[in-house]
């Protein structure tokens, strides 16, 4: 008709006039001539819709045009437009879908709103009191669960009659209007506000559609895990979903329950009032309308039987499909829990089950009341409840108990498939035929199913389907039972509830990442409103005031609904149309009876893709044989004038030939007067293209599912398919091609969708989602192949040789094989390869499409590389194909026992050696080696025996020629290494390249993926020296059956891996040349107490070396150095918890696994520490113990005894001295000195604290001698005790090894460096992989640190300070050696001295061992800078940093003070104790504070009772100089004069300043803070005297003392003390000591002076 358009530029420019053309002709007729639409001049039309009389087209801009008679215009030339109009309202909101009902229009924008406009007299364009909406007008829809209230957006509107559907973004439908067919719990109308319809709320809506009077939904079903247990009552009218009526001589079992919500109306209603008034209401009122005579019939029997229906069909059963849909919608029952129903079954007793029967028999009324009319069978107490389900599920399981039984043989039905069968009643002796009351005709043995569901349950799994779907359409049994229950025998009973298992039921449908971006066809349909035409679906004429799912439809995969006047069409995935509902005009395309469910439309051609309900009449748009879609017609035939003739309607679809010739349709649409269509030209066969994809498409889907039901499907249910693995493998090839079969079925869906909307290119499935394809096609090969190289199908041949042979047409049609006299094999072979052939087709047409644009844009390169993808992936698949049948030959050939053991699904042969072409080098002269190359093994076979040598840990290399080895292949293995030698050069080079390219394929674990569009794979030639795999060791001693995971290096563990004993043993970390070497974690089972010894820490070649943790199974913890597997070095060990038995702890030096060395024993449960040597284990040598009750002890040890001379002291300062036995017992000469100075000399023997005898003098001094001579044993000690350099050697020895050096000092410093460097990076890599272990600073620190201070030239301060930086940040981080010293030196020190070992007579022992870590630290740190000068020597100050510095006491600059050369002295105090002290400061001051206890109460005293008096008073108490005193003080900012009661306000600021001496740690510090002091009094007084003057110590000291006093420092006696022994030694005779002298004498003046 129309002459094609070559087009020049892009398609889009010039096509775009072709496409969206409309056509328009009068419905009631099949000779028509279809007119172009005047007046849209090239506007392309998206979409249009038609009412009665009118109708509305959407074009690509989003703008609205109306056509036809539009008498709610207020102009009389606009309410009746011939051309389009258009809504100038719309104008800017872009519209994107619209919608007419009979005579009133909606549209949605963009953004989600609705636009109502038309006929408003039912409330269906949402406004209130308006009878007709001229313009368009918007509606609000707010959700009122929500708060603050959303408005809610809409995709999709529907339109009906006297009603309005719009299914929302979050797929909820909200409804407005008036009628049942709104699904609303309400009874006034009209609904102007929209409402949501709650009944589907929480399900997926799919799609809406409104006939005049009713209104179908496409719902998603639910997935099979949410599948509820299904209530036993009606959840509207709470009524019994199953009833039993007993009779004469059996009982009626029923499920058809009608809801009340669905009750037959009386004739003589108003038809178009709604209907409401006569039903119950959700709330349970009952309200009454008029009955005629044809409702005085009980209704009861409406609940229980059947409603029927004039041609007497029964209404079909409402069972639940199992896997498709979990609503409790009546008529569904399922054990709740399988078990329970089964017990129950069992365990009642005649007597009960008669009783629990009767309670819920419901035996007709004589009269009806109203009440029982519309609340029947309600049941006996609630108490019964679950007995209800059970003993019904019971009495029908055993009346029909043998039958039930044998059809369990049958195999498991699925519920879903008891359907499509209308009896017809049968007369019985005792039922009344006829009128009154139905006979009980026709029920389901749906009961029968719930027996036998109950034994499926244990079978079902998420997601998967009964696959022998078709099996059970036959005739439906009634369930006519004996009248006797109770003579059923238990053993019965038993019998049902066993089901036979099959062999295979089930396969998988669906991926849900499919249904997230194609179109689900898991759906369920739902109709509701007036039924009276049956167009509900549901076999009855009884309109629904609730959306009620139509069982029929269950799993026949609908896809789109249509809804015309009175009639409903679905449209399904496999191109059916199934239509129910009035067919006066023969609109339904079948003239099979009854139509008030659905039946499938007889339409020619070759599947339908669309179709369009009108108000008599339907359309539908079929694939002809050309790809041109046919359009084709139901209804009247003739004129309208012809109303009389009856049999003017269509018998089937027909074809209207005149639609053909106008181009590709792609969407049809049917109203009242008129039908329309949307036609696409074929510019340059793009259209064409697309309809042939998608025709194509759509075959291929019906193919397929013929194959699923016809082939697979009989396939799985025979018996004796052969072993498990060959079941199994058929179950997965079985489920992988249904999912294969369902992703196809989605894609024809979209494409029809597709071809309705705009149709771009690049929104083509096929091209978006390409990896969905191109996953389900390779793991559907996969399985096929698999299935192939197991021998499958010739194990299949055998048992389904009878379903084959009678099937022989079938089969052949189906594979596309129509060769003569084929094997049974091949053609399933060929039945299964067959779908990859449509990957062909996908690339063909994918670059037919291409080439209808332009080279250079866009579309065509993703064209054109889509259409390289899936062809590369046809050849790879090919080649798949390829290797299985090489396989399969080979295993054919190759000798029975040894291929039991070696074929595997999933292995394919690459070559083999049977050609003699590869020998191994030294064999045996008689031996057979056949060595055969796998995709995962190098397979060595011998005469009865083989091995097979993992290619992930198979390492091969060409041997060179000169060592002899001609044509030789190296072959390493974790613990085999041989050699293989080839015939040939070429043979050689064959083998070498398969055996690499193999190894690499088996790594990589791509062999089943292709790059996509690389043009096939190119193969690396070398794989990786370096890899991770797993393997099992097999004859290794150490290894043997250990299971290794982890990284290799040619044949040897190397990297990190887990490595797993059989014993269950493991070690996870890191190897080396196949041995555990670095850090890794181990653990071992300790059999006797169950339990595991855990290790974390380093390892070298095998064994546990260097720092670690290990807890045993008894609960110690061991954290130190290990050497060769055993403690080492200095160690922490913990044994119990504060809890147990005998908590203990042990810090010290190890050897050879055994305590040895200087070492702190902590003994929790007995109090005592002891602090001394040990040797094997046991306490040897010097010692010192102190106990939690004060008693200190030094003196020798022998195997952990106090034995030969000690000193022991007593809190109360008793001391002994001489010979122990024992622990705690005196034995031999010694003396004992008393606190008050008397003392003994003499034997001693016994125990301390218990008696003790003596045999020796006593001795009483005078009491006038010197007071000095007193305490003579208090200043002895720690002589006994270890000398402080003896101690913690482990730890520094730890140290310098870490640096380098054999022994302290002995080493190469720039190694030390080197190794520093090493340890902060390796452990800096460490954290890496873990960044939350390290904070930003001490990343810092870290990087700090990787500067190394410069040694070059002479010695300054400045680079005194840069070392002094440098140690503090060291110090600060364990990853540095430094730093790790000190945290163990800090550690052990708190070990000794906290807790018990808070000891006052131990005060002077920590002091010593602090000035030992300090004289030992300087040793390494001078080690580490040897040009900083030795202790005790100057640095010379530089000549600008002395001038000017005025001395305190004398008034002349000090040019020449003590030292003859002034600058900075080097000592290690200086130094160090800024980095050790501070963190050692808490015990070491609570040892002062414990010392000095007595001292500090009496000075703290004194002090307390000073500070009371007023400043002028105590001032003058002290005699300080009048002139000295302040005048005026500041106080608060503000200066007063100082009077007789101001306090605490005289040299204010140098009391804070002294008082400050507590927030220092270093002796250093501490003693600035008094020069600082005395600076301020210095200010003070100068401000005072106006006048230069020199200080007296005569003067000084009362105001100091002053001071002192006010400062109420608490511990002022620790803190002088701590200076005092800390104190670095030059300064002692400077002006600081002159300072730090004065202070303490201040602090002895407040205790002796008797100040009253």
């Amino acid at each position: 008709m129309f002459q094609r358009q070559i087009v020049q530029s892009s398609e889009e420019a010039e096509g775009a006039k072709e496409r969206g053309l409309v056509y328009v002709w009068k419905a009631g007729s099949c000779s028509i001539t279809p007119e172009r639409l005047p007046g849209l001049s090239g506007k392309t039309v998206l979409q249009a819709a038609l009412g009665i009389h009118h109708g509305l087209l959407l074009t690509e801009g989003g703008e609205v045009y109306s056509f036809g008679k539009l008498p709610w215009r207020s102009g009389p030339e606009e309410s009746c437009a011939n051309s389009p109009v258009l809504e100038n309202t719309l104008l800017g909101h872009h519209v994107i879908t619209v919608a007419a009902g009979s005579f009133h229009n909606g549209a949605v924008t963009e953004s989600g709103v609705v636009y109502m406009w038309g006929n408003n007299s039912a409330g269906q364009c949402a406004v209130a009191n308006q009878p007709c909406v001229p313009e368009p007008q918007p509606i609000s829809i707010s959700d009122s669960e929500t708060s603050p209230l959303l408005s809610v957006r809409i995709l999709q509107l529907a339109c009906g009659e006297e009603h309005t559907l719009a299914l929302s973004l979050s797929r909820e439908i909200w409804a407005w209007g008036s009628g049942c067919q709104l699904g609303l719990i309400t009874t006034t109308f009209p609904v102007t506000k929209p409402q949501k319809v709650e009944h589907l709320a929480g399900r997926v809506v799919l799609q809406i559609a409104c006939g005049a009077c009713h209104s179908l939904a496409l719902v998603q079903c639910l997935p099979v895990q949410e599948m509820k247990p299904i209530p036993e009552r009606c959840n509207h009218c709470s009524q019994l979903l199953i009833t039993m009526t007993d009779k004469e001589d059996h009982v009626i079992i029923s499920d058809s329950h009608c809801c009340p919500l669905g009750v037959a109306l009386s004739d003589n209603q108003p038809e178009n009032r709604v209907f409401c008034p006569s039903l119950e209401t959700p709330e349970g009122k009952s309200v009454t309308g008029s009955q005629s005579e044809d409702c005085q019939k009980p209704l009861v029997e409406e609940h229980m039987l059947v409603a029927l229906e004039s041609d007497g069909a029964s209404m079909p059963s409402s069972n639940d499909g199992q896997e498709d849909s979990g609503i409790s919608s009546p008529g569904n029952i399922l054990f709740p829990d399988k078990k329970e129903g089964k017990e129950y079954l069992i365990s009642l007793s005649d007597h009960s089950l008669n009783e629990s029967l009767a309670k819920n028999i419901c035996t007709e009324p004589e009269q009806p009341s109203q009440e029982e009319q519309l609340g029947a069978c309600i049941p006996g107490p609630p108490g019964t409840s679950t007995s209800a389900l059970n003993s019904l599920v019971a009495s029908c399981a055993s009346a029909v108990g043998v039958r039930v039984a044998a059809t369990y043989e049958a195999g498991a039905l699925s519920l879903k498939k008891v359907m499509n069968f209308y009896g017809t009643p049968s007369s019985e002796p005792g039922s009344q035929s006829g009128g009154g009351s139905p006979g009980p005709e026709a029920l389901k043995d749906s009961r029968e199913e719930q027996v036998r569901l109950e034994s499926m349950q244990g079978k079902k799994s998420s997601s998967l389907v009964d696959i022998r779907e078709e099996e059970s359409e036959g005739g439906s049994r009634r369930l006519s039972l004996p009248g006797l229950l109770s003579q059923v025998s238990p053993r019965l009973l038993r019998k049902v509830g066993r089901a036979k298992m099959r062999t295979v039921a089930l396969t998988p449908t669906y991926s849900g990442e499919a249904d997230a971006l194609l179109p689900s066809l898991r759906t369920e349909v739902w109709s509701w409103g007036k039924g009276k035409e049956g167009q509900l679906g549901h076999g009855d004429v009884l309109p629904r005031l609730q959306p009620l799912c139509v069982k029929s439809l269950d799993g026949k995969e609908v896809i789109h609904l249509s809804a015309g006047g009175h009639h409903s069409l679905a449209l399904t995935a496999k191109s059916q149309v199934y239509s129910w509902g009035s067919n006066i005009s023969g609109q339904l395309g079948h003239l099979n009876s009854p139509t008030t469910v659905p039946r499938l439309a007889k339409v020619c051609g070759d599947g339908v893709w669309s179709t369009a309900a009108g108000l008599d009449h339907s359309l539908f748009l079929a694939d002809e044989e050309d790809f041109q879609p046919g359009l084709y017609y139901s209804g009247q035939e003739t004129t309208t004038e012809n109303n009389l003739y009856e049999n003017s309607c269509t018998k089937s679809p027909i074809l209207l030939l005149s639609c053909s010739k106008i181009g590709y349709i792609s969407n049809v649409i049917a109203g009242g007067d008129n039908c329309l269509v949307l036609v696409d030209k074929n510019v340059m066969g793009y259209i064409a293209s697309l309809h042939e994809l998608a025709s194509t498409e759509r075959r291929f889907y019906f193919k397929l599912s013929e194959i699923k039901s016809q082939v697979l499907r009989p396939l799985l249910g025979l018996d004796n398919l052969g072993n498990a693995n060959t079941i199994q493998l058929l179950q997965e090839m079985a489920s992988r091609f249904s999912k294969l079969c369902y992703l196809i079925g989605q894609h024809g869906a979209s494409l029809s969708s597709f071809l309705h909307g705009v149709k771009e290119a690049r929104s083509l499935a096929i091209l978006k989602h390409s990896s969905l394809f191109l996953d389900s096609y390779t793991e559907y090969c996969t399985s096929v192949t698999n299935f192939l190289v197991m021998g499958g199908f010739m194990l299949l041949a055998k048992p389904a040789i009878d379903f084959l042979s009678k099937n022989q047409e079938l089969l052949q049609k189906l594979s596309e094989k129509n060769e003569e006299n084929l094997q049974l094999v091949e053609v399933l072979n060929a039945l299964f390869f067959m779908p990859f052939g449509r990957l062909h087709n996908y690339a063909r047409t994918l670059l037919k499409l291409a080439t209808c644009f332009e080279v250079a844009s866009p579309e065509y390169q993703k064209l054109q590389d889509s259409s390289s993808c899936y062809e590369s992936l046809a050849v790879h698949l090919s080649r798949k194909r390829k290797e299985a049948e090489y396989t399969l030959g080979f295993w054919k050939t190759f000798p029975g026992k040894m291929t039991d053991s070696l074929r595997k699904p999933e292995r394919r042969l690459i070559c083999e050696s049977s050609n003699r072409g590869l020998s191994l080098q030294h064999a045996g002269r008689f031996s057979v080696n056949w060595f055969i190359l796998f995709n995962d093994a190098l397979v060595h076979a011998q005469f009865s025996t083989h091995h097979i040598f993992p290619l992930s840990t198979l390492w091969v290399e060409a041997l060179s020629e000169e060592a002899g080895n001609v044509n030789g292949l190296k072959i390493t293995t974790p613990e085999e290494q041989f050699v293989l030698v080839s015939s040939t050069p070429q043979e050689k080079t064959k083998w070498l390249r398969a055996i690499s390219q193999a190894v690499d394929q088996a790594l990589k674990g791509t062999s089943d993926l292709i790059l996509y569009g690389a043009g096939g794979n190119v193969p690396r030639q070398e794989p990786p020296i370096s890899r991770s795999a797993k393997y099992t060791f097999y004859k290794d001693p150490r290894f043997k059956d250990a299971v290794y995971d982890g990284r290799w290096l040619s044949g040897r563990p190397h990297g990190r891996g887990i490595l797993k004993w059989a014993d269950g043993r493991m070690y996870a970390g890191t190897f080396r040349t196949g041995l555990e070497d670095g850090y890794g974690e181990y653990r071992v089972l300790n059999k006797a107490l169950n339990k595991d010894d855990h290790y974390v820490g380093y390892w070298k070649e095998g064994k546990m070396c260097g720092h670690g943790v290990y807890s045993y199974a008894t609960g110690e913890v061991y954290e130190g150095c290990f050497q060769d597997n055993m403690r080492h070095g200095h160690g922490l060990l913990r044994s119990g918890k504060l809890t147990s038995s005998s908590p203990s702890m042990f810090i010290g030096q190890w050897t050879m696994d055994k305590k040895s060395g200087y070492g702190v024993f902590d003994d929790i449960t007995r109090g005592e520490k002891y602090m001394g040597m040990w040797q094997d284990d046991v306490c040897q040598g010097n010692g010192v113990v102190v106990t939690q009750f004060g008693l200190y002890y030094e003196g020798a040890f022998s195997t952990n005894k106090m034995m030969g001379t000690g000193i022991l002291l007593s809190e109360d300062d008793t001391v002994y001295e001489g010979e122990f036995s024992d622990n705690w017992t005196l034995s031999g000469k010694g003396t004992l000195t008393l606190p008050n100075g008397d003392y003994i000399e003499g034997l001693f023997s016994g125990e301390w604290g218990s008696g003790i005898k003596i045999t020796g003098t006593y001795f009483k001094p005078s009491l006038y001698e010197n007071e000095k001579d007193k305490p003579k044993a208090l200043r002895k000690l720690g002589i006994l005790a270890v000398p402080p350099d003896e101690k913690w050697k482990a730890v520094f020895e730890e140290c310098w090894n870490q640096l380098g050096c054999e022994s302290p000092g002995q080493g190469d410093r720039w190694k030390a460096w080197d190794n520093i460097a090493v340890a902060l990076t390796t452990n800096r890599r460490q954290h890496k992989d873990s960044p939350e272990l390290l904070s930003r600073s001490h990343t810092q620190t870290l990087e700090s640190l990787e500067f190394i201070p410069q040694h070059i030239g002479a010695f300054t301060l400045e680079k005194y300070e840069n070392i002094k930086k440098y140690l503090i940040k060291a110090c600060d981080t364990p990853l540095h050696p430094l730093g790790k010293l000190v945290e163990t030196l800090v550690a052990v020190y708190r070990m000794t001295y906290v807790g018990v070992g808070a000891n006052r007579r131990l005060l002077q022992e920590a002091v010593r061992e602090i000035k030992s870590y300090l004289k030992r630290i300087f040793q390494l740190v001078r080690f580490l800078f040897p040009d900083l000068p030795e202790e005790g020597s100057t640095i010379p100050f530089l000549a600008t940093e002395t001038k000017g510095r005025r001395s305190f006491c004398s008034g002349k600059s000090d040019s020449r003070s003590e030292s003859p050369e002034p600058g900075y002295v080097v000592t290690s105090f200086g130094l160090l104790l800024p980095v050790l002290l501070p963190r050692l400061y808490p015990p070491l001051f609570m040892l002062y504070a414990l010392d000095n206890e007595r001292e500090e109460d009496i000075y703290w005293e004194c002090v307390l009772r000073l500070n009371k008096q007023t400043d002028v008073a105590l001032l003058s108490f002290l005699g300080v100089q009048a002139k000295f005193w302040p005048g005026a003080v500041s106080i608060l900012g503000e200066s007063r004069k100082v009077s007789s009661n101001t306090k605490d306000a005289c040299f204010a600021s140098a009391v804070e300043c002294l008082q400050q001496i507590s927030t220092t740690f270093t002796p250093a510090d501490k003693l600035k803070v008094i020069q600082q002091t005395f600076e301020e009094i210095s200010q003070n007084v100068l401000e005072t005297l106006q006048e230069d003057f020199l200080w007296s110590m005569d003067d000084l000291f009362p105001v100091f003392l002053y001071v002192v006093l006010r400062a109420r420092i608490r511990n002022l006696g620790s803190e002088v003390h701590l200076i005092e022994d800390l104190m670095d030694p030059y300064l002692q005779h400077g002006e600081q000591g002159i300072m730090f002298t004065t202070l303490k004498a201040c602090y002895y003046q407040i205790q002796h002076e008797k100040l009253t």
